[in-house]
């Protein structure tokens, strides 16, 4: 099976009025369809509980998107009961099939880029080119993967030895829970367990309980494509049951996740410890969080830095594990730095996704209050420059841009994810200084630095200790297969989501050799 060359999908172009009535009439088409109750799915079996949970549009906060069934403990055990026995099957299928599911539910995705992007605007408040560049990673995913799934079906090579004929392949895992975030909801959700199915692995998928209909969506899209019954199977419910069963279950081999360092640590706790009936040690892909700088030195050009940090720090209102949430700006320039910061940032208008503004809502109540206090923490450990405050209360759950200037290196808000958009800067005495100020934390997801000084930067690229580290540029949106993702430290294991590595957390390796002579 030859498949053309990896192209990355193309982002919308929303100035096109082509583009614009595509999104509208998308929007409108979502719309309608809120409120609908979706099923939990094992096996192919449809299945209703007697509880209920719901997933609210945070832009417009008491706006149902859909209604999910609260699913519970034995639920979850079923599931990864069914995910074994299909993956018997499944496992033992040709990469060539997995690979042409893969590549239909591609092409359907493509058709539906504009409607899966709607999904988005209303049940994790994107603005349109947020969405629209989440769908179009979410089918990057599923291209490149099922080109890498190709090569690993290859083998190894391994070296020649006489009177034998030696060989070492690669096996799927087994069934395995994959449990996404909601701030990618389709992209990461896709990703990882695209990665684990195309290798020839069943999933038991746990999408967020703020982002549960996209979930749904996505399996729905599976079945369209051809996935057969078991190899996907779809629960919803509470982390603290749900998720938890699913990950100390015997039987579960292993566990993709992406969230928070708490839960990713708790995950990575429980899953360690050996069940009754357990025959493997579990792997565990966590994707964590981080605390991202921006490194603006002295020899950077100023307006490139302002607007990669404002960028990096403010889009989706500050809710990705890349975002930057630290300036470390190096104090020859640092008041210059800081007016035209304050100036850029406060020209972002803040309201309803649906209707594209720059800044939307975050998550949810519960989110917004945590920023709320740590915001209040901001105020007695720097100086509030603007933002602070919550907005449009009575709608969503809104809050401005917010900048702290002259924070210590140590601060809270200078060491704790907050997750909003909650920028911490903070002055170096050099660059140098500013490294050292960058790799003072527990993290280690991305980081960026602008400078045109040569030498700075390849001092950067050996010392700024990051996975992804970016020159000249902002510290989020990476590319499939441009930009593989993943954290040092406490963001994680260092996946490299969407690079050449990826698929082989999915796989083992068996050597076979035959005597011959």
């Amino acid at each position: 099976m030859k498949l053309p060359k990896f192209k990355n999908e193309p982002f919308t172009d929303f100035s096109k009025p082509e583009n614009r009535k595509k999104m509208e009439k998308a929007l409108a088409k979502v719309e309608s369809e809120l409120g609908r109750e979706y099923e939990i799915v094992i096996g192919g079996e449809r299945i209703k509980t007697d509880e209920k949970f719901y997933s609210y549009n945070p832009s417009k906060k008491d706006q149902v998107v859909g209604v999910l069934q609260k699913g519970n403990a034995e639920l979850a055990k079923k599931a990864i009961e069914v995910a074994n026995d299909a993956f018997k099957e499944w496992g033992m299928t040709k990469p060539e099939y997995r690979v042409k599911i893969m590549l239909k539910a591609a092409q359907l995705l493509r058709k539906r880029k504009f409607e899966f992007a709607a999904w988005q605007v209303f049940e994790v408040g994107k603005n349109w080119a947020e969405a629209d560049a989440d769908v179009a990673e979410a089918i990057d995913y599923l291209e490149y993967y099922s080109r890498w799934a190709l090569h690993y079906a290859k083998g190894a090579p391994v070296v020649k030895y006489p009177g034998e004929k030696n060989e070492m392949v690669y096996i799927p895992l087994g069934a395995g829970a994959v449990i996404p975030p909601w701030n990618f909801p389709l992209a990461i959700l896709l990703g990882m367990t695209v990665g684990a199915l195309v290798t020839g692995n069943t999933v038991v998928l746990k999408p967020s309980s703020d982002s549960p209909v996209i979930g749904a969506k996505f399996y729905e899209l599976m079945k369209e494509a051809g996935l057969p019954d078991g190899v996907l199977n779809f629960i919803t419910g509470p982390g603290s049951t749900v998720g938890d069963t699913l990950v100390a279950h015997p039987k579960t081999r292993f566990v993709a996740f992406t969230g928070s360092k708490e839960v990713g640590i708790h995950i990575y706790e429980l899953a360690s410890k050996v069940q009754p009936g357990q025959i493997w040690l579990k792997r565990v892909i966590a994707e964590m969080g981080g605390k991202d700088a921006i490194i603006v030195d002295d020899e950077a050009d100023l307006d490139s830095a302002v607007k990669g940090v404002v960028v990096s720090a403010f889009g989706y209102q500050g809710q990705k594990c890349s975002a930057c949430s630290r300036a470390i700006v190096v104090e020859s320039v640092y008041d210059k730095f800081i007016e035209k910061l304050v100036e850029e940032t406060e020209k972002l208008e803040i309201g309803p996704a649906k209707e594209n503004y720059p800044v939307g809502p975050v998550i949810n109540a519960g989110a917004q209050q945590k920023i709320l206090s740590y915001i209040e923490i901001g105020k007695s450990e720097g100086k509030l420059l603007t933002g602070g405050e919550a907005v449009r209360q009575d709608e969503g759950y809104y809050i401005k841009p917010t900048i702290f200037a002259d924070v210590d290196p140590k601060a809270r808000i200078a060491q704790e994810e907050i997750f909003g958009p909650v920028l911490a800067v903070i002055k170096a005495r050099d660059f140098d200084h500013a490294i050292e100020i960058a790799n003072d934390t527990e993290y280690g997801l991305t980081g960026s630095v602008y400078t045109r000084n040569r030498k700075k930067i390849e001092k950067a690229k050996k010392l700024f200790h990051v996975g992804n580290l970016y020159i000249n540029r902002k510290c989020t949106g990476a590319i499939v297969g441009v930009h593989p993702f993943g954290g040092f430290n406490m963001s994680g294991t260092d996946s490299k989501a969407g690079g050449p590595d990826y698929l082989l957390l999915f796989l083992q390796g068996k050597a076979i050799s035959e005597k011959v002579k």
